[in-house]
C-alpha cells in the first residue's frame, strides 16, 4: 500500500505512482463507457423496444463527447489559479462552470455522472494532496465536485444556467464545510476570531467558492456569454 500512497507529518498523499494508477482508472471507466454508448447505438431500429430504450446507455455518443470536452476545459482551467487557500481550494478561471455546463445541457443524471468523473480528476491533480481518511477524501473530491451536476435540476428552466450553476457551487461548499467540521477544525489559524470558530469552516469554504462563483456570474450576465451559452446548448442537443 505504501508503494501508492506515502506518509509525511501524519497525512497521506499519493506517490507518483498513486497518480499512475487513478489515471489508469479513470481511463478505462471512460473507455468501458464510451464502448457501452458505441454498442448502445449500434442496436437495429427493429430491436429498439420501449423496455429496451428504457435500458439504453446513459451518454450518447454525442454526450460523452461534449461532457468530455467540458470535463477537459474544467480540469485546465483548475490550473489556472487566481488565488490559492492554504489548506486547499482556490479561485481558478471559472473551472466550476464547465462542470456544471454538463448537468445544464444534459440534466441531473449525467450532470451528477461528470462531476463524479471530475472529482476523480481533482483526487489525482497535485498529487491527490493530502488524505486524512477515506470518508474526508470522498468528501472533499469525490461527493462535493459530483454535486456541480446538481446545476441539471435547472436545466430547462428561465436563466436555468445561472440559478443551476448556483445551486451547483452551494452543493460543492455544503460538502467541503461538512468536512471541514469533522476533520480540518484543528487547522484553524490563530488569528481567527474565537467568537467565530463555529463557522470556521462555512467561512473558510465558501470565501473562494464564492468568490469565483461572482466572477462567473458576471461572466455569464455579459449579452455575447448569455448567446453564446444559448447557442452552445442548442448544438449540444441537436
Amino acid at each position: 500500500m505504501s508503494y501508492f500512497i506515502s506518509a509525511e507529518d501524519g497525512y497521506y498523499a499519493l506517490t507518483t505512482a498513486g497518480i499512475v494508477l487513478c489515471v489508469v482508472i479513470i481511463a478505462i471507466l471512460v473507455i468501458l463507457t464510451a464502448l457501452i454508448a458505441r454498442k448502445g447505438k449500434a442496436v437495429s431500429e427493429e430491436q429498439k423496444t420501449k423496455t429496451e430504450s428504457k435500458r439504453k446507455s446513459l451518454f450518447s455518443v454525442k454526450q460523452l463527447v461534449f461532457s468530455a470536452m467540458a470535463l477537459a476545459l474544467g480540469f485546465a482551467t483548475s490550473y489556472v489559479r487566481i488565488f490559492t487557500m492554504p489548506w486547499g481550494g482556490s479561485i481558478t478561471l471559472c473551472s466550476m462552470l464547465f462542470v456544471a455546463l454538463i448537468g445544464y445541457w444534459y440534466g441531473p443524471k449525467i450532470g451528477l455522472c461528470a462531476g463524479f468523473a471530475y472529482g476523480l480528476l481533482q483526487f489525482v491533480q497535485d498529487g491527490g494532496s493530502y488524505i486524512l481518511s477515506l470518508l474526508q477524501a470522498c468528501l472533499d473530491y469525490i461527493v462535493a465536485f459530483a454535486a456541480l451536476g446538481c446545476s441539471g435540476f435547472f436545466a430547462n428552466r428561465k436563466n436555468g444556467l445561472i440559478k443551476g450553476y448556483i445551486a451547483a457551487i452551494l452543493a460543492r461548499g455544503l460538502f467541503h464545510t461538512i468536512g471541514g467540521y469533522l476533520y480540518w477544525m484543528d487547522y484553524m489559524p490563530e488569528n481567527f476570531p474565537s467568537s467565530l470558530a463555529a463557522i470556521y469552516p462555512i467561512a473558510y469554504n465558501y470565501s473562494y467558492i464564492l468568490a469565483e462563483g461572482v466572477i462567473t456570474i458576471i461572466i455569464l450576465c455579459l449579452p455575447p456569454v448569455k448567446k453564446a451559452m444559448t447557442s452552445i446548448k442548442k448544438l449540444a442537443l441537436q
